[in-house]
């Protein structure tokens, strides 16, 4: 009889280990393969929209661009690996460091910077160019999470909801100020909002803020539209104007906006079918970056644009489903900040080529080219499954 409870006794132990260890290593599986899905999709439509470009500018290379983010993807791949097993919990102690460092990034990019295709965005550090701004963004995430589990009830005080919110304010000003990188201070100002947003309760001061910047919009949209049209004006301010009216403005700022259109309404329900699309054809500049949504449309049609706003939206729920069941706030503000990034990112691309907001030149997450976008927001996604293999402890 000894014998027999000695034996249950151990089979219990053993069960309990198994248990824990199970628990223990859980990984997100469905969320894997929607990342890596919307990889090798992205991988795919990279080849397909600018293999023809790359042909006429790349002495004959019609893959550069495709062998170009094959590589980033791989690094990215490996961030997102490392990021996933390093313990999250010691971000805490390296927040301010890492964000220290994005902001002198950002500073360098003033006397140091690289200019591509007359935008000045880059560093080149050891012979790599390196985007600051997409290290801005994983810093945000980072320090302001730090900060609201440090700041606790302080948070509701209106100094320590304006100490929260200017981790984000600083970055987004300096890309702003020093790259003129509108679309990445809005993203980077957007992740603080939706992380503060998250972690105090009330709704007011976010609606007031809300209904002020739409207010804003509206009246700098109203001057512009009244502007005299033979008056100089800001490039911005004549991309509002190709927003209004993009047939009228064919030939300059509205070009890349009705091709876009034209891309995504020629396309109809199941597309032109692969590589088959007449705008990729000198007709959109730069396919690949922020309008490739747009080929998407025309290649793949309404059915393949659904398809892939379901995966990242599918993508977004995972997040929320870790965020919810994380062991600890620190883990479930650095996912909410994940979430808010992609979901801000591919509402605002989608947006701009659609023409729904003036063009801004958003990439679209883990699809568009950009080798620092991507392996920073695989390093993102790291993180975010880490703190789901920790759910079970």
């Amino acid at each position: 009889m000894e014998r027999v409870a000695g034996i249950l006794r151990r089979q219990s132990i053993r069960r309990q280990i198994m248990g824990k260890q199970k628990e223990e290593t859980y990984v997100d599986y469905s969320m894997i393969f929607i990342i890596l899905f919307l990889l090798a999709f992205g991988l795919v439509m990279i080849y397909s929209t600018s293999s023809y470009g790359a042909y006429m500018t790349q002495q004959g290379d019609s893959a550069y661009f495709f062998k170009h983010q094959f590589v980033s993807v791989l690094i990215g791949i490996t961030a997102m690996l490392f990021m996933s097993y390093f313990p999250y919990n010691i971000l805490k102690q390296l927040s301010f460091p890492i964000y220290a460092v994005s902001v002198v990034l950002l500073i360098m990019v003033g006397p140091f910077g690289k200019r591509l295709n007359g935008a000045k965005r880059w560093l080149r550090i050891f012979g790599v160019s390196i985007q600051p701004a997409e290290i801005a963004k994983i810093a945000v995430i980072i320090l302001t999470a730090t900060l609201i589990i440090k700041l606790k009830k302080q948070l509701m005080t209106q100094k320590g909801f304006c100490v929260a919110l200017g981790v984000a304010a600083l970055p987004s000003f300096l890309i702003y100020a020093v790259t003129h990188d509108l679309s990445s201070a809005i993203i980077t100002m957007g992740i603080g909002v939706v992380m503060l947003f998250i972690s105090t309760p009330g709704y007011k001061r976010y609606v007031l803020a809300a209904f002020s910047v739409i207010a804003f919009a509206a009246v700098i949209v109203l001057i512009v539209k009244n502007a005299d049209p033979s008056s100089k004006m800001n490039y911005r301010f004549e991309r509002i104007l190709a927003w209004l009216d993009p047939t009228a403005h064919a030939s300059g700022r509205g070009f890349q906006t009705l091709q876009a259109l034209y891309a995504i309404g020629s396309g109809g329900f199941f597309g032109k079918g692969l590589g088959e699309s007449m705008q990729k054809l000198g007709f959109i500049p730069e396919p690949q970056n922020d309008m490739i949504f747009s080929i998407i449309c025309e290649e793949l049609g309404l059915f393949g644009a659904i398809a892939v706003m379901l995966m990242f939206l599918i993508l977004i729920w995972r997040l929320m489903i870790i965020a919810n069941n994380s062991p600890d706030m620190f883990g479930a503000l650095l996912v909410i900040g994940v979430m808010g990034h992609i979901a801000i990112q591919v509402i605002l691309n989608i947006a701009v080529a659609t023409n729904t907001i003036p063009n801004t030149g958003i990439t679209l997450p883990f699809i568009s080219y950009g080798g620092t976008a991507v392996i920073f927001q695989l390093a993102e996604i790291g993180i975010a499954l880490n703190v789901g293999r920790n759910i079970g402890r």
